[in-house]
C-alpha cells in the first residue's frame, strides 16, 4: 500500500556538496539506508529521530524513498511526467522548477503522514525548495493561515505551497492527513 506524498519543488541543480549532507542527513535517522542512485534513497526512518513521539501501535520505523530528480541527477522522465499538468508555478511561489524531491511514504497510517511532512521539512532544511502539497477542499482554509505558507490555490486542484516552516506548523494540527 503507498502512502502520502510531498514534492519539494527546487529552483536549480542541488549543489554534490547539499546532496551529501543530505545522505548524511539520512543516514544517520534512518534504521535502514539504501542508496538506489546518488539523490534517490529508499529507507525505514526513525518516528522519533523526527521528532514523533507516539508512533501509535505501529513499528518506528517507517518505510519511505526521498528521490531527488531532474537533468543531471536522474529521474528526469519521472520529473517531466509529474510536472507536465502542473499550473505555471512561477507566479505562484517565484519560479519554474528545474528539479524536485519527491517523500513518498510506503504505508499509510496517521503516523505516516507525519514522518512524510516532518522528514519533507528536515530534507528542506538541507536543500532548500519549496514543499508542493495537493490538500483536501476542506483543507484550504486551515493551512491558509499557518506560518511559511508562500501560495494557495483552488484550480485546477486544491494545493499549498510552503517552507519547512509551514509542514511543521500544518502537522501540529488537529486530525493533520496529507492526501495521498
Amino acid at each position: 500500500m503507498r502512502g502520502p506524498v510531498l514534492v519539494i519543488e527546487l529552483a536549480e541543480a542541488v549543489p554534490s556538496v547539499a546532496i551529501q549532507r543530505l545522505r548524511d542527513f539520512l543516514l544517520g535517522a534512518s534504521a535502514r539506508f539504501e542508496e538506489k542512485r546518488v539523490g534517490k534513497y529508499d529507507l525505514n526512518i526513525h518516528a522519533e529521530n523526527l521528532g514523533i513521539r507516539d508512533a501509535g501501535d505501529v513499528d518506528g520505523r517507517r518505510p519511505v524513498l526521498v528521490s531527488l530528480m531532474g537533468p543531471g541527477i536522474g529521474d528526469e522522465a519521472i520529473f517531466e511526467a509529474e510536472h507536465a499538468d502542473e499550473v505555471d508555478q512561477e507566479p505562484l511561489i517565484g519560479f519554474t522548477p528545474t528539479h524536485a524531491v519527491d517523500v513518498i511514504a510506503f504505508c499509510n497510517r496517521p503516523v505516516d503522514h507525519l514522518v512524510t511532512a516532518l522528514l519533507t521539512a528536515a530534507v528542506m532544511d538541507v536543500i532548500g525548495g519549496v514543499a508542493n502539497a495537493e490538500l483536501r477542499e476542506d483543507q484550504v482554509s486551515i493551512v491558509a493561515g499557518l506560518p511559511g505558507i508562500v501560495a494557495t490555490m483552488t484550480d485546477p486542484w486544491p494545493a499549498a505551497y510552503g517552507s519547512a516552516e509551514f509542514l511543521r506548523a500544518w502537522a501540529q494540527q488537529p486530525g493533520f492527513r496529507l492526501l495521498k
